[in-house]
């Protein structure tokens, strides 16, 4: 790998970046990785490491389709979960889930996370004061995440028998490819193969969204000073994760803020909105930074 070799003698890319690629470099995509390695070593020098590795997981997709679904398939077969009870009565876990399945695991665990988050937060500022800070919190994260475990087991038991579960919703992107590439991934941006997802597809929704171009999907609700229902899911959709240039948090986690603002005449649909995580959307207000 020359190319791989000279950026990192230069101190262009890092160890990491040189593994993943080494990585991606099998017998059966040598020869499409001599042709693309300058393309590849370009997006390790320019992207961040996250999105540089989003965009090599697509690649190794499109360069060995069926060694991408062999990999996930072991990757499913390798689950597993240890639960034991040691001499004192305490319990140890540990475990390893799949993309998928580790998903819809922590974003359960994550829901009641926030609101046992809440109530120490509430219960801290009732004790301290408007000064409260997270070392005033009764509650490590650690030990609030035990608790939510615990908390999701629980409720996992009020739930009566034949009561409907959580279904996933697929979203398939029409015309997408055509400006920005392949796309296959949870909302969290994890790229998945597509055989991981055929499991899912009995009891999966199905929405469908039309680009028309990179910048417009649709627009929705013009008049409305919160961007809500299908505005608000197109924004999401279309920007994936935080306007801002440091931030990963997925849109879904976001607020959807105005470009031009609302108060400056800005409209309530989808070219004029953007993903921003709450922090990076009150911040730029403060700052009174031009839109």
């Amino acid at each position: 790998m020359p190319a791989v070799e000279a950026a990192w003698l230069a101190g262009d890319i890092g160890e990491a970046h040189v593994g993943a690629l080494a990585a991606a470099r099998t017998a059966a995509t040598e020869a499409c990785f001599a042709r693309d390695e300058v393309l590849l070593v370009g997006q390790a020098r320019q992207l961040r490491y996250r999105h540089f590795a989003r965009c090599l997981a697509y690649w190794r997709q499109l360069a060995d389709p069926e060694g991408t679904e062999g990999t996930a398939d072991k990757c499913h077969a390798a689950r597993r979960l240890h639960l034991s009870q040691g001499f004192r009565g305490s319990w140890s876990l540990d475990g390893l889930l799949g993309p998928v399945d580790g998903a819809i695991v922590a974003k359960a665990l994550k829901r009641i996370d926030d609101e046992l988050f809440a109530a120490d937060w509430a219960e801290a500022k009732d004790r301290v004061g408007d000064g409260v800070c997270a070392a005033d919190l009764r509650r490590t994260p650690a030990q609030r995440r035990a608790d939510a475990l615990v908390e999701m087991a629980r409720r996992s038991g009020a739930v009566p028998a034949g009561s409907r579960l959580p279904e996933p919703l697929f979203t398939v992107f029409v015309g997408y490819e055509t400006f920005a590439g392949r796309l296959c991934e949870l909302a969290d941006g994890t790229v998945v193969s597509p055989g991981s997802l055929v499991r899912w597809l009995d009891e999966a929704w199905i929405e469908r969204v039309v680009f028309d171009g990179p910048e417009r999907v649709r627009d929705v609700g013009a008049h409305r000073r919160i961007f809500t229902g299908a505005s608000r899911r197109a924004v999401q959709l279309r920007d994936r994760q935080c306007f801002h240039d440091y931030c990963d948090i997925p849109a879904e986690d976001c607020e959807i803020d105005h470009v031009q603002p609302w108060s400056s005449g800005g409209l309530t649909v989808e070219a004029n909105g953007r993903a921003a995580r709450a922090f990076h959307n009150r911040e730029r207000h403060r700052r009174h930074e031009p839109p």
